[in-house]
């Protein structure tokens, strides 16, 4: 049979034709007839004349290249047949095993096209961006919550950085005194100076708790290290109560591993360290800075020698716990009119400087008439620190209850006014309170007035 050009047709022996290449279910000849069909020239003759072995350089295979061209062909109209095949080469020809060569008659793809199709294959694997965005925020919630987890406190970016036992270790063979965190700022300052002595005047280790640390260390420069909750959990604790003022037995606090209890807030744990108090109870600079900074900005106004009396006036709870709980009073318009008195009758230049849980009640109630008293934060309540720092940064105190106050008085050092005798003799308040213990032998302490505490508990 004669072709184009001039290749001629090879016999095909059926016999040759290996088995396993025939479908089973598909007779020969039908087989080889499709085969001539799909595979046009040298390919189908190769794939033809393999034999038992397959071997190439005997049957002349062309390479997996040539081998690659498009399956299954639409069968030619009669009268054109499939392409001639060329002789067999009895060696392997480089072309044949070249990509691109001759024998594929297929272009090397490009790589936009190659670009594109990687796209197209990302966009149908990609998730969703919803699905990316929850991925996300479960990440970054899981990584905070590690972190918390590790640390045992996230403090404010700018507080300092205490001593942190980070993981559970070896506990110290000699025991150690923590505390527990009670209260709000008075309260935990009390009971870190408190656990500071003592555990000094006891020979043993002290270490706080996270709760103390995140309430203390944004505002001082506190040393003592942190007990982490996990290595707290497996101690055996020894709970020991204490009472608000110092007593004897303390000195020799029996047991190993001992966590003090209670509400101590009274000089006599820590007066003979006071450097070291007033050392642990340092504010951080940019606190001490910003009252300063407000201070300042009064003597600017016209006061530029002027001598700061940082009045703290509490109410808030204690409006409704004194009378009910512990018959007693707060202070009222009386006792601060008798206070700030009490100044100008011995200091000139004086500038009262008022901070409050109710700025409200103070700006009806403290005469400020004569241009020397001023409302912090012009009058609004501020944040509890803040009004701290600012007290401490100025050169004598008034106070009314409560231990913020106290402490406040205690780190300025100057002249304190405070309110004494504010509960009834039979007040179960007495019993847990010594005012001998609460407020240095210097300062001076002016009666409150008990008219209302007696009417209250009247039957």
């Amino acid at each position: 049979m004669a072709g184009r050009g001039s290749e001629h047709w090879a016999p095909v022996k059926l016999a040759a034709l290996p088995q396993d290449l025939v479908p089973p279910h598909l007779p020969r000849l039908c087989f080889v007839t499709t085969l001539l069909a799909s595979y046009p020239g040298a390919a189908a003759r190769a794939m033809l004349s393999l034999g038992q072995r397959g071997d190439p350089q005997r049957d002349g295979l062309p390479s997996s290249q040539a081998l690659s061209g498009p399956r299954m062909n639409q069968f030619l109209p009669p009268g054109n047949g499939p392409h001639p095949a060329t002789p067999p080469r009895t060696v392997w020809d480089v072309r044949d095993v070249t990509p691109g060569g001759p024998e594929t008659r297929q272009p090397r793809a490009r790589w936009p096209r190659r670009l594109k199709t990687a796209i197209l294959g990302f966009r149908a694997t990609c998730p969703s961006v919803s699905t990316i965005y929850f991925l996300f925020i479960l990440l970054v919630v899981s990584t905070i919550f590690h972190c918390h987890h590790r640390l045992a406190l996230v403090p404010a970016p700018w507080a300092y950085s205490g001593r942190v036992v980070l993981l559970p270790g070896p506990l110290p063979s000699g025991g150690l005194f923590t505390i527990t965190a009670k209260g709000r700022l008075g309260n935990q300052m009390g009971e870190y100076a408190a656990l500071y002595a003592l555990a000094k005047m006891n020979g043993r280790p002290a270490f706080i708790p996270a709760e103390m640390h995140s309430t203390l260390a944004p505002i001082f420069r506190i040393s003592l290290p942190v007990l982490h909750g996990s290595t707290a959990g497996r101690i055996p604790w020894q709970n020991y109560h204490l009472n608000d003022w110092m007593e004897e037995r303390y000195r020799h606090i029996p047991g190993e591993y001992v966590r003090l209890t209670g509400y101590p807030c009274s000089w006599t744990f820590y007066h003979h360290l006071r450097d070291e108090i007033l050392r642990e109870f340092t504010l951080h600079d940019h606190v001490r800075e910003d009252a300063q900074k407000f201070l300042r900005g009064l003597q600017a106004k016209g006061a530029p020698r002027a001598t700061f009396v940082g009045v703290h006036v509490r109410r808030g709870d204690y409006v409704s716990i004194m009378p009910r709980v512990w018959k007693g009073v707060v202070a009222d318009r009386g006792y601060l009119c008798q206070a700030l008195a009490w100044f100008r009758a011995r200091h000139r230049s004086l500038v009262f400087v008022v901070t409050s849980d109710d700025m409200a009640w103070c700006r009806q109630n403290i005469d400020a008439s004569r241009g020397d008293v001023v409302f912090a934060g012009n009058g609004l309540q501020g944040s509890p620190a803040r009004d701290f720092a600012l007290l401490t940064q100025c050169n004598h105190s008034v106070i009314t209850v409560g231990t913020f106050g106290i402490w406040a008085a205690y780190l300025v050092g100057g002249d304190t006014v405070y309110l004494a005798n504010f509960t009834l003799p039979g007040s179960p308040f007495r019993w847990i309170f010594k005012p001998q213990a609460a407020f240095l032998p210097q300062w001076v302490g002016i009666a409150a007035d008990l008219g209302r505490a007696r009417e209250n508990s009247r039957p």
